[in-house]
């Protein structure tokens, strides 16, 4: 089986609110990556879009999106795993891409929050967790990540200030990153103030300034085989490795809240196909939709021992110039949280880095990037370990 590699990446600024179709705004995510790719939509043999279908209007998207962005006759698929489909979506183009079935792949993701109301975008959230035994009793996701907060500081003296410091390091990168959605200042201060919006409760002991903003926004990936990635690509980056896991849908089904267990098994099988460790990792980008669930991936990543996430954004370990560099583009807790992009915008942003085009929150030198992206509150996890040599 020969090696399967990126050569393409694109993304839509992510927006509040996007004034166009689901179609325009897919295609702004597709026309960069294959801009990038140099290539054109007749050298692309499949596509797979990637969203949430409970968020879109529009019945089988990816019919609509494929003949728009002029992928007919070619074969397009739908992948959905909530926040993360996008990631799946990258491992189901690998798959049919190292089978021989398709040479060059398309991954699209797309979401358009606003074609809803918050008020139905909070509803169908909760419809993620199991709508017979408990999102009928009003969970939602700041909820479930409440617990996991509430567990976390409970188990290992994790803080409110520990919390506040991830945001503060995710606003020092998203106020650079001009695809964010959010690109203020955020200082620890914020939290404290009785009068800021940061300090606002949402779900003790969760405030506003420890949860992600929804968003519209796109993402595009092209994926090629060895010998498509040679010939159209000068710096193709090459999936290494890809770690999957799924857990119970309902937490009581779980034997913790201090972790994420379905993060740690993706991260295993992904070291383990990629024949690296935690330690080999140069930059990472991981799925902060709260303070909270970045200092569970510190954990569960093995970055950090458990309960010992803390100390890396204590000791600014996670910061460009750190030791093991996380979500130097601002992550979700700036960029914003468009469910079916998120995988591919992280994925992007690890790709640049590896080529050595990331601009100002360029990381030196890096060789080897992690992705670790998930769908739900814990229920699908994905760790995409990725390489430029």
């Amino acid at each position: 089986m020969g090696k399967v590699a990126i050569i393409g990446v694109g993304q839509s600024k992510f927006v509040r609110k996007f004034p166009g179709s689901i179609r325009e705004l897919a295609f702004e995510g597709f026309k960069e990556a294959i801009t990038d790719a140099g290539i054109g939509a007749k050298q692309i043999d499949a596509s797979v879009l990637c969203s949430a279908p409970e968020y879109d209007k529009q019945r089988s998207p990816s019919a609509v999106i494929a003949e728009y962005c002029g992928l007919n006759p070619q074969p397009t698929f739908y992948v959905e795993t909530l926040c993360s489909s996008s990631s799946t979506g990258l491992k189901l183009a690998y798959s049919m891409v190292a089978a021989g079935l398709h040479d060059v792949i398309a991954v699209i993701g797309l979401q358009k929050m606003s074609e809803i109301s918050s008020a139905e975008s909070q509803e169908r959230m909760g419809r993620g967790a199991d709508i017979q035994w408990e999102s009928p009793f009003g969970t939602m996701m700041p909820a479930y990540y409440a617990m996991h907060a509430q567990a976390h500081m409970d188990k290992y003296g994790t803080t409110l200030e520990d919390l506040a410091a991830i945001r503060v390091k995710a606003s020092t990168y998203g106020q650079i990153n001009d695809r964010a959605v959010y690109r203020k200042a955020v200082t620890g201060e914020m939290f404290t103030d009785p009068d800021n919006m940061m300090s606002g409760p949402v779900s003790s002991p969760l405030r506003v300034g420890d949860c992600c903003a929804n968003a519209d926004g796109t993402s595009c990936l092209i994926v090629a085989n060895e010998e498509k990635a040679k010939q159209f690509c000068k710096k193709p980056v090459w999936i290494m490795g890809l770690g999957t896991a799924s857990a119970s849908v309902n937490l009581t089904g779980r034997d913790r809240l201090h972790g994420l267990l379905a993060a740690e098994q993706a991260a295993k099988k992904a070291y383990a196909m990629a024949g690296v460790g935690p330690k080999d990792i140069d930059v990472a980008e991981v799925h902060d939709c709260f303070t909270i669930a970045e200092l569970l991936a510190y954990e569960a990543l093995g970055f950090a021992e458990p309960g010992g996430g803390k100390e890396l954004i204590q000791g600014k370990e996670t910061y460009k110039e750190g030791s093991i560099p996380v979500n130097v583009d601002g992550g979700l807790l700036s960029k914003g949280h468009p469910i079916g992009a998120t995988g591919g915008s992280q994925i992007r942003t690890i790709v640049l880095q590896l080529r050595g085009e990331a601009g100002k929150i360029q990381v030196k030198d890096p060789q080897i990037g992690l992705v670790h992206n998930i769908g739900g509150v814990g229920i699908y996890g994905n760790v995409t370990i990725l390489g430029n040599q």
